[in-house]
């Protein structure tokens, strides 16, 4: 088992990438009257369907009542003929799809955009774009979640707990005066929350027909940054070192262009008001000084 930093990993038994968004310091943070993101409430990880009973003690200790699945119906059903899903007793599953009548599995994006096998942003900008054109019906759901139920802790995931969660993540910490630069750290934090997965999701990777002989691609698809040890070493050898914080910076440059930030999205995109965003800051934010 890798250690992970603690915070903002929380060892879940059987879950990958489960970490707390909070502790992030917010723009009207200062030394006499600190600010930050809520502990506690908002959580983000991997599919969970290998959770041990262990683990599912650990989600009811940490008082979470609210699990919000992003993934699309036919993503499910592929999954279930080889995991069933899994039912946490006292804890509430909601199927939020991002997609509705697509499947987004890793293997669909890399089917289309088969520019991920690039150094650059772009690929990840325009995949990242079309989330946030079909997503509002889901991330509207979750917001009103954190308007209106601040004392229900809850947890946000999609299949590798990276791309769906991890934009809805950005609006979130960023409507709340996080940061773009710790933002895009707490992006690339998927990295070691994958890490003991990625060899499997590689190999799954590399025998799909869209990434078929292309290590490069499939790395791009599941790495939130370029590390020399999370990459094959002739990978870093022929390749010059790219920040994948990159990514997440120029997403929510894009977010800022097309929608005028987050809260421009949320209102514009997921149909809520002034008040109702108001609201979410105050739910999101506390007196305590940052940890992260």
């Amino acid at each position: 088992m890798i250690g992970l930093p603690s915070p903002p990993f929380v060892h879940i038994d059987g879950i990958h990438n489960f970490r707390d968004i909070g502790g992030y310091p917010t723009h009207s943070h200062t030394p006499s009257h600190p600010r930050s993101i809520r502990r506690s409430f908002i959580y983000r990880c991997a599919e969970p369907s290998k959770v041990t009973p262990a683990g599912q003690q650990q989600l009811r200790d940490l008082g979470i009542t609210t699990f919000f699945d992003l993934r699309s119906g036919p993503e499910l059903e592929k999954m279930k003929a080889r995991t069933p899903l899994v039912e946490i007793e006292g804890v509430r599953r909601v199927h939020v799809p991002a997609f509705q009548d697509e499947d987004y599995s890793p293997e669909q994006i890399a089917v289309r955009y088969r520019d991920y096998a690039t150094n650059g942003t772009e690929g990840f900008t325009r995949a990242y774009h079309d989330i946030l054109e079909n997503a509002p019906p889901s991330y509207r759901t979750i917001l009103l979640h954190i308007r209106d139920k601040p004392e229900e802790s809850c947890v946000v995931h999609c299949t590798a707990g990276k791309d769906r969660t991890g934009v809805l993540m950005a609006l979130i910490l960023s409507l709340a005066g996080v940061d773009d630069d710790h933002i895009a750290r707490e992006y690339e934090l998927t990295d070691l929350g994958l890490l003991p997965l990625r060899p499997m999701i590689l190999d799954h990777l590399m025998n799909e027909p869209a990434l078929k002989d292309n290590e490069e691609g499939a790395m791009n698809m599941i790495s939130a940054k370029d590390e020399d040890d999370l990459r094959p070493q002739q990978w870093v050898e022929s390749n010059a070192k790219l920040d994948r914080s990159a990514n997440m910076v120029a997403t929510l440059q894009m977010i800022k262009d097309n929608y005028g930030g987050a809260e421009g999205y949320i209102k514009g995109k997921c149909g809520l008001t002034k008040d109702d965003i108001e609201q979410i800051r105050k739910n999101l934010i506390a007196k305590v000084q940052p940890e992260l």
